[in-house]
C-alpha cells in the first residue's frame, strides 16, 4: 500500500467548465505525481491520471495505478483535499 504524505489542489475557476481542479500527489515523501484532474461528469466528479494526447488523437495515462485499491486511496485522497480547498477559498 503506497503511503499519499501530501495532496495541493488548485481549484479551476472557468464558467462552465467541465474542468473543475488540479492535484498533485505526494507519495512517500519522495515521488510527485502532477496533473491529476478533477473533471465533472454525468455522474457525477471523477479524477482523471496525468496523460498525453498521441499522434491519432488518443489520449494515455503517463502514470497511473495498476490496482483499484490504489486508484480508490488516491481518487478518495484527491476528492478529500479537493473538498478541503472549496471551503477555503469560500
Amino acid at each position: 500500500m503506497i503511503n499519499i504524505t501530501d495532496v495541493r489542489v488548485r481549484i479551476v475557476k472557468k464558467e462552465d467548465a467541465k474542468l473543475k481542479a488540479v492535484a498533485s500527489i505526494i507519495i512517500d515523501d519522495c515521488f510527485v505525481v502532477h496533473d491529476i484532474k478533477i473533471i465533472e461528469g454525468a455522474e457525477g466528479n471523477f479524477i482523471a491520471m496525468p496523460s498525453r494526447k498521441t499522434p491519432d488523437g488518443e489520449f494515455k495515462d503517463i502514470a497511473h495505478p495498476i490496482n483499484t485499491e490504489t486508484r480508490e486511496l488516491i481518487r478518495d485522497r484527491v476528492f478529500k483535499a479537493y473538498e478541503a480547498t472549496l471551503k477555503q477559498e469560500g
